[in-house]
């Protein structure tokens, strides 16, 4: 069997494991990044990109029903999913496309295979070529994670999809019932309804979207209401059975049993770390199934890394991005840390949601007197002009010094408005700061200026409190 040895390895080309490789072959390390079977990951191939590129679509329909408000007449849009999925095809090519050819102009080795760990320091990858075995000096564990699945919910079945199938559907289904009020299922469930489903969503805890802001939940709840997508909270799903038109999805709740017609049931209650197999390499598992890992990205066995969503933190694809760096420059000898004070979180909902920092009751959890400014979308001249202008933008502020504690936005361009947040936090800038920053006219991006503003009641488009 061929023997291949490098200096270090990354196996996984996700989000987190191609950056890695990447900054590894410009610092000169001798990198070989390993990859099961898509370069970039479920991020590039069946989470981030394919599903924005769906929503889109979705919203595009939306805009265009509602165009006749700016004296646009247009019939009612029909979608033709076939060429939709093709259309999302290209991007996640071109995307992975280029992947691909980042490693190589970055003096990165690829191996395409699936690899197992005999050892902490050595595998061997099943290649269409035949098997083959890889020895390093550092190893990067980048294997991320996948969805959960749930008793009686087989993804196997045809009707049961988790979030990858539910990105390749090739006909609008007629009734879905989502498991799972969380990110992935509202985005994806909102999206469906916007071409034309019957969406029913199923969520066991008190509301949808548990642990954000409640005005964030309360926003998005009435936009929920109104696009007729049903939500059913403090509800189990207990399982479902074939019936003459199409399914029964048998949920327990408030009510009691109750049973939900559907077409297509989708699964979304997060995601389980990939970090089974990893015994040979003997580093540590905590409790939720995440590589434990220091600052530095190290696993409790010397020059073994873990990254990303298989290992501790939040699982997102710009937190394992972070990582990736992270540990490269640790392995080629720099003093590099993962000292970030915040991960910014995005969700594609409508309205958008975006997050900095703590929110509001995060906050005041850990013992803060704190200040709040908001500032509606309404309140914006760009807002109306667009006619979108569902949302707000709400700072939160140390009382005892004005620092920037974190912020939420929900409303349209949530997710490119919320970077100068998320700087505003690792700075410690204070209200002031951003209120003194001269923001453009007319744009979305003065909320956040205003809202930093209100909070100390220096707002001047809205009635300070």
């Amino acid at each position: 069997m061929k023997t291949m040895k490098y200096n270090t390895v990354v196996v996984g080309a996700g989000p987190g494991g191609y950056p890695c490789a990447i900054r590894l072959g410009q610092l000169g390390v001798n990198t070989l990044c390993i990859e099961k079977k898509s370069w970039g990951g479920v991020c590039l191939n069946v989470g981030c990109i394919p599903s924005k590129a769906l929503i889109t679509a979705g919203k595009r329909m939306e805009e265009i029903r509602s165009a006749d408000a700016m004296g646009i007449t247009v019939g009612e849009p029909s979608i033709d999913m076939v060429k939709l999925q093709e259309w999302k095809q290209g991007i996640v090519s071109k995307l992975t496309g280029g992947v691909a050819h980042l490693l190589k102009a970055n003096n990165v080795d690829t191996l395409v295979g699936s690899a197992t760990f005999t050892g902490p320091k050595s595998l061997e990858v099943e290649t269409d070529d035949g098997p083959v075995k890889v020895e390093c000096e550092n190893l990067v564990i980048a294997t991320g994670s996948r969805p959960i699945q749930i008793p009686g919910f087989d993804y196997a079945d045809a009707r049961v999809c988790d979030s990858t199938k539910a990105l390749d559907l090739s006909e609008v289904p007629g009734r879905v019932v989502v498991i799972g009020g969380g990110y992935i299922g509202l985005e994806l469930g909102q999206m469906l309804r916007k071409v034309g489903s019957e969406v029913t969503v199923v969520e066991m805890a008190d509301d949808i979207m548990p642990g954000f802001d409640a005005d964030v939940v309360k926003l998005l709840n009435r936009k929920l209401k109104k696009s007729g997508i049903k939500v059913h909270t403090n509800t189990a799903a207990k399982g479902w059975e074939e019936a003459d038109d199409g399914a029964i999805v048998k949920v327990e709740g408030p009510k009691g049993a109750v049973e939900i017609p559907a077409d297509v049931i989708l699964v979304t209650v997060g995601r389980r770390p990939n970090s089974e197999g990893l015994d040979a390499t003997g580093v540590e598992i905590g409790p939720h199934g995440q590589v434990v890992v220091d600052t530095q990205l190290k696993t409790n066995v010397p020059g073994v890394y873990a990254i990303g969503d298989v290992a501790e933190g939040l699982m997102l694809a710009h937190k394992a991005s972070h990582d990736g760096e992270i540990a490269a420059e640790v392995i080629a000898g720099h003093s590099a840390h993962n000292d970030a004070k915040t991960v910014p979180a995005v969700v594609f909902t409508d309205p958008e949601i975006a997050t900095a920092g703590m929110m509001e009751h995060e906050a005041k959890a850990e013992g803060y007197d704190v200040k709040v400014g908001k500032m509606p979308f309404s309140a914006l001249g760009r807002a109306l002009t667009t006619n979108a202008t569902d949302g707000f933008f709400k700072v939160v502020l140390d009382a005892e010094d004005d620092r920037v504690l974190g912020v939420a936005i929900c409303g349209p361009h949530a997710s490119d408005l919320i970077s100068e947040c998320a700087l505003a936090v690792e700075m410690d800038a204070e209200a002031m700061d951003i209120g003194l920053t001269i923001h453009p006219h007319p744009t979305l991006g003065e909320g956040v200026m205003e809202a930093a503003k209100a909070a100390i009641g220096q707002a001047i488009h809205v009635v300070n409190r």
